[in-house]
């Protein structure tokens, strides 16, 4: 049986958060504490730093070799480089698109890292169960489904997302104010009710419950103005959803202004917010993003320069370059 892409993507997202049906209605604040090192990690990478945050990154992990969080970061560090790098212009829409291809270096070391997440989390959770180290067991699985979706891996993406959402129940069943879970529920809530015919059967079948596009939005801006760890990415996938499914670019286009006010240099941002701009027919607005995301620093010099040659790319369908 053939999947289509789009299908797939939604499965992806059900999988890895098949939790949202028995979570309450509001969270009021995470309960999650950092260190200021963690917090200036997390800063560095949307700052298009990637290598100082990565180095940040291995500080905490010599500082705590058995707590999670510094491996965290830097799982996800990589995965931007590795979102970069697969970065293309298809469907005249800029994202990284699901292919079926072997896995690279890049990808053996971002699913080492998260599986490291997931496992340290794990033995602390065997010693005392705390929502702080379920909620990072889920993102380490998170991590890793991540990865393999965009390889279009499916059944290891299942396998992954299953042990996401078993950790996730149990966070927020031990903290539902734990507001950085809410990125997985948000997902969850809306792609299950963006699936194809056909996928829905599948989700009847596998017992999967429905979802709800408007609760999932509401969600995931619970995770973008309340959480610790996912507001970026939150916000990041909100306007993604809102521009490749609703096709509500001005709502896109809002969901995205925060990230770019706030990281005005990530040519990630930057080019998402150019490709909404240019949908809406803000010709002029969409040429600034895009010359900002063309020469826009990025550490990582594959990410960079990927994304230079796509900004230049939508510049030229523009007629804007000079």
């Amino acid at each position: 049986m053939t999947f289509s892409n789009r299908s797939f993507r939604a499965l992806f997202s059900l999988a890895m958060a098949a939790c949202a049906f028995v979570l309450p209605g509001e969270a009021r604040a995470s309960q999650l504490d950092i260190s200021s090192d963690a917090k200036e990690a997390i800063h560095l990478m949307y700052l298009g730093k990637t290598d100082q945050a990565i180095e940040l990154a291995h500080k905490l992990e010599a500082m705590h070799p058995d707590h999670p969080l510094g491996y965290l970061i830097e799982a996800d560090a990589l995965w931007w480089i590795i979102y970069c790098k697969w970065s293309e212009r298809k469907y005249n829409t800029i994202d990284a698109w699901s292919h079926t291809r072997p896995a690279d270096a890049d990808d053996d070391a971002e699913l080492a890292v998260a599986d490291k997440v997931a496992r340290l989390a794990e033995a602390n959770i065997a010693k005392q169960d705390t929502a702080e180290m379920e909620l990072y067991a889920g993102l380490g699985y998170a991590s890793r489904a991540r990865l393999l979706g965009l390889r279009f891996a499916k059944l290891p993406v299942a396998r992954a997302g299953v042990e996401a959402r078993r950790h996730l129940l149990r966070c927020l069943e031990l903290d539902p104010d734990m507001a950085d879970a809410y990125l997985g529920l948000g997902l969850y809530n809306y792609y299950v009710d963006t699936l194809s015919g056909m996928a829905k059967i599948l989700r009847f079948i596998m017992g999967i419950p429905g979802g709800d596009k408007r609760e999932g939005l509401r969600q995931l801006e619970i995770a973008s103005t309340k959480g610790v760890l996912t507001q970026a990415e939150a916000r990041f996938n909100m306007a993604k959803s809102l521009r490749n499914y609703d096709r509500d670019y001005a709502r896109a286009e809002q969901a995205a202004a925060p990230l770019v006010a706030e990281y005005p240099r990530n040519c990630i941002f930057l080019l998402l917010a150019g490709d909404i701009e240019q949908k809406l027919g803000h010709t002029e607005q969409a040429a600034t993003r895009f010359r900002a995301a063309a020469s826009a620093p990025w550490e990582e010099t594959s990410c960079g320069e990927r994304a230079h040659t796509l900004a230049r790319e939508a510049l030229a369908t523009l007629g804007a370059i000079q």
